[in-house]
């Protein structure tokens, strides 16, 4: 197996735009799959990743097409890195879908299923993984305008998303969340965003149950602090440069770790797993 790289010190950085945009990254997020070895778990597969173009997305989308799956991917606007994720997966010899348009909005939801049904015939996988996040100190600063836009895009993208695709889904399929830390432990300057991820924890495991007799697989994936593209698009540049260091592993993880959590979710191999969520956090406890 291959070893991990491993980027302990991260420089204060600031970029001015939500989501972010991972080509302005230093250092660059480490999104290729970290062990080259494959059984092909995800082989024939056609998986949806919202947010796919960059971060955890990104390394989610190559850890599936290393696994043999097809991918599409929906982005809001962040053309060079989309087109950078499109790059390394035709470096790998796989298959990829670009659906450039806003999650938040249902009829860019139904124009990806649509779009992905006449490209490539079935919906196996949805990961739903796009999300924004503001910081705010003060929750009395919270906007009306923020707080109905943090959970267009982070909830009810998801709900739009699922419902979009859920027609087309046969027994078999997996659908994963991206939830978050925030949503178990809180945060004091992302009260709007840990709702929203505490949201997507109440939606994996009411739907799990309602598809558990369809065998569709609804489970969550819970990262904790992940050198991704919001976090210079959030935080001041003292706050990144210490990004992580308050986990036990002492360091923020990359988006490579966290992909393979999805991967396994996604693939047989947790046939008899729904409505549950993975932690990795970097040894933050979750009871």
């Amino acid at each position: 197996m291959t070893k991990k790289k491993i980027i302990k010190n991260i420089p204060g950085q600031v970029q001015k735009q939500q989501p972010g945009i991972e080509s302005r990254m230093k250092p660059q997020p480490l999104s290729a799959p970290g062990d080259k070895a494959t059984d092909k778990k995800l082989r024939n597969k056609v998986a949806i990743i919202s947010g796919g173009d960059s971060g955890i997305g990104r390394a989610t989308a190559l850890d599936f097409v290393k696994e043999g799956a097809t991918v599409v991917i929906a982005y809001l606007n962040e053309d060079q890195d989309a087109k950078d994720t499109e790059a390394m997966i035709g470096e790998m010899e796989g298959i990829c879908l670009l659906l450039k348009g806003d999650i938040s909005k249902p009829a860019f939801c139904n124009k990806v299923a649509t779009k992905t049904l006449e490209a490539f015939g079935r919906i196996d996988i949805i990961v739903s993984n796009a999300a924004i996040q503001y910081v705010q100190d003060d929750f009395m600063s919270i906007t009306k305008e923020q707080l109905e836009r943090t959970f267009q895009t982070n909830v009810f993208g998801a709900f739009y998303l699922t419902q979009a695709c859920l027609p087309h889904l046969k027994a078999g399929a997996s659908i994963i969340y991206t939830s978050s830390v925030t949503a178990f432990r809180g945060s004091h300057h992302l009260i709007d965003y840990a709702a929203t991820k505490a949201a997507l924890i109440g939606l994996c495991r009411s739907l799990s149950a309602a598809l558990a007799d369809k065998n569709i697989r609804v489970n969550a994936v819970a990262p904790g602090p992940i050198w991704t593209p919001l976090i210079p698009a959030s935080f001041p540049k003292d706050e990144v440069a210490t990004f992580g260091k308050d986990t036990p592993m002492k360091r923020c993880g990359q988006p490579n770790e966290v992909a393979p959590c999805f991967t396994f979710l996604a693939s047989d191999a947790a046939s008899y797993i729904t409505g549950q969520v993975l932690h990795p956090n970097g040894g933050e406890i979750i009871a």
